[in-house]
Parts: structure tokens; C-alpha cells; sequence
């Protein structure tokens, strides 16, 4: 994929988790955002900042301190900034009976402690950012 040349790789969940991690302190966003097991791939192009994620197999992650079941895909993407990622895919936050994707996950700035997760339906969910910290 043209979109991956240049890209920083690390294989391994060990590796892969260590970088995810490292991005999103980098950028602003909470720890505990991709709470991802067994990660095969975790790649990031700085240039464009482009990001992408392949687990083994999909993940279901309930953070309690909201009540929000997420499901992360065995590949996620987005393009990462500060405070921000955008063109997100592989990642759907139970709503009610559905699982609309969630497309943008912006942390506000200045911070007032809120993140906001936009839906391509146009659903937008504001949450308290300490709700996804690391171990949430």
C-alpha cells in the first residue's frame, strides 16, 4: 500500500504495543484508547501520519467508567495529529442495538478533560478523557 511507504514497522505485541503506546502520549490522546491484544503489526508514516494496527483477532473492550462497549477490527488505521485522529477504520462503539464506526476521536484543546468520538452517521459521543486511560 502506498499509503504504509516510509512507514516505521514493529512487529510483535510487545513492540507493537510499546509504539502504539509511544504515539499516543506523543500526540495528545489517552493511553488507554486501543486497549489491543496479541498485535502482529503496528506501523506509523510520519510524514502523513498515517498509523495502522493488525491483531490477531478482534477485540471487544468494555470501558466501565462510561458504560461503552468498543470493538476494535484485526486491522485499524487512522491518521494521527495532535489531540486527534482521523479517518479512522476498524473501530465501532456499541450504540443502542448498532455498531456505527467510529470515524474521528478528538481530545479538545485546550483540554477541558472531554473526547469526542465522531461517527460517519454523525453521531457524536463527548466523553471524559480519564474514562481511557491506561488499565480503564
Amino acid at each position: 500500500m502506498a499509503e504504509k511507504e516510509g512507514g516505521i514497522v514493529k512487529k510483535g505485541h510487545e513492540e507493537g504495543t510499546k509504539m502504539a503506546i509511544a504515539l499516543l502520549e506523543e500526540f495528545g490522546l489517552p493511553l488507554g484508547l486501543l486497549p489491543l491484544e496479541n498485535i502482529t503489526e503496528v506501523g506509523f508514516v510520519r510524514t502523513t501520519g498515517y498509523m495502522w494496527i493488525i491483531q490477531e483477532k478482534k477485540v471487544e473492550h468494555n470501558f466501565k467508567t462510561v458504560s461503552k462497549l468498543v470493538s476494535y477490527d484485526t486491522e485499524i488505521q487512522g491518521y494521527v495529529e495532535k489531540f486527534r485522529i482521523k479517518k479512522l477504520k476498524g473501530v465501532k462503539a456499541r450504540e443502542l442495538m448498532l455498531w456505527p464506526p467510529v470515524n474521528e476521536i478528538i481530545v479538545d484543546d485546550p483540554p477541558t478533560g472531554k473526547i469526542h468520538f465522531k461517527s460517519l452517521v454523525g453521531v457524536t459521543k463527548i466523553f471524559p478523557v480519564e474514562a481511557f486511560a491506561a488499565g480503564q
